[in-house]
C-alpha cells in the first residue's frame, strides 16, 4: 500500500495552506506549461490519478469532459473534493494507485499531477494506464524531477561567488527517499529520468513531450521568488500517447 501521508493532520494542514491548494491550478507554477500539453478534453472519458482536492477534475469538466474518474488514497482529500464539487460528471473514489485496477479500453485521457513519485511499482501502474486507454489516447503527468528529489540537503549551499549549489546524493541509486516536507518521514520513490522514460516506452507508450520545467522571463517578473527554479528543475512534465 502506498504511504498515505496526506491524511496526517500536520501534513494536511500544511498542504491545505499552500498556494496551489488555495488558488487551485492558477496557483501552480507549472500549470501554464501543463495546460499546453493537454488535448481537447471535450467529450473525453478521463481518469485523474491522485486527484487531491479535485482542481483538475473540475477543470476537465469545465472543458466539456464526458466523465472524470478522480482517484486519491487520501480520505481527507476526497472528502474536500466532494464538498467542493456539485457536478455529477465527476466521480471521486478512494484508491491506492499501487494496486490500481481499471477496466480495459475505458478512458480517452489519463492525467496525474505530482503523485506518481510516491508510487513504488511505477511499471505496474503505467501498464495499468496503458491497458485502460483507447489507442491514440494521451497520458499527461507531472512528477518531482529526480534531480530535485536527490539532493543531500533540502536547502542549497553557495559557492565562493554566491551561486547556488544543489549537491546530489547517489542519483544513480534508485529507490525510496525519506524527507521531512510538511511532516516528518515522507517517503518518495526516486527514479532516474531514463528509468521513467524507458518504463513508459516498455509499456507501449510513445513519448510526445518531455519538459524539465523552469519559469520564463514573464513568470519570473511576476514571481521573483521562482528564481531558484533556474538552478535545478523541480518539476518533470511528460506527455505520452498510447
Amino acid at each position: 500500500m502506498a504511504q498515505n501521508i496526506y491524511d496526517r493532520p500536520e501534513f494536511f494542514a500544511g498542504y491545505s495552506g499552500m498556494r496551489r491548494s488555495v488558488h487551485g491550478l492558477d496557483g501552480a507554477s507549472e500549470w501554464p506549461a501543463v495546460r499546453a500539453l493537454l488535448p481537447d478534453l471535450a467529450g473525453k472519458r478521463i481518469v485523474d490519478l491522485g486527484c487531491g482536492f479535485g482542481w483538475f477534475s473540475r477543470f476537465a469538466m469545465s472543458q466539456g469532459a464526458a466523465s472524470v474518474l478522480a482517484l486519491d488514497i487520501s480520505e481527507k482529500m476526497i472528502a474536500r473534493a466532494r464538498a467542493d464539487t456539485a457536478e455529477a460528471v465527476i466521480t471521486y473514489e478512494i484508491a491506492d494507485l499501487e494496486h490500481l485496477r481499471l477496466a480495459q479500453a475505458s478512458f480517452d485521457f489519463a492525467y496525474s499531477s505530482l503523485a506518481l513519485h510516491y508510487i513504488e511499482d511505477f511499471a505496474g501502474l503505467v501498464a495499468t494506464v496503458h491497458r485502460a486507454l483507447l489507442p491514440g489516447s494521451q497520458f499527461v503527468f507531472t512528477i518531482e524531477h529526480p534531480i530535485f528529489m536527490a539532493p543531500t540537503h533540502p536547502t542549497w549551499a553557495a559557492d565562493a561567488e554566491g551561486r547556488r549549489i544543489w549537491p546530489l546524493d547517489r542519483y544513480s541509486v534508485e529507490g525510496p527517499r525519506t524527507t521531512d516536507w510538511l511532516a516528518k518521514g515522507v517517503v518518495k520513490q526516486h527514479r532516474k529520468l531514463g528509468t521513467t522514460l524507458n518504463t513508459l516506452i516498455a509499456a507501449g507508450f510513445a513519448i510526445r513531450h518531455v519538459e524539465e520545467w523552469s519559469p520564463n522571463e514573464d513568470e519570473l517578473h511576476d514571481n521573483p521568488d521562482w528564481a531558484e527554479e533556474l538552478d535545478r528543475p523541480m518539476f518533470l512534465l511528460i506527455s505520452v500517447q498510447r
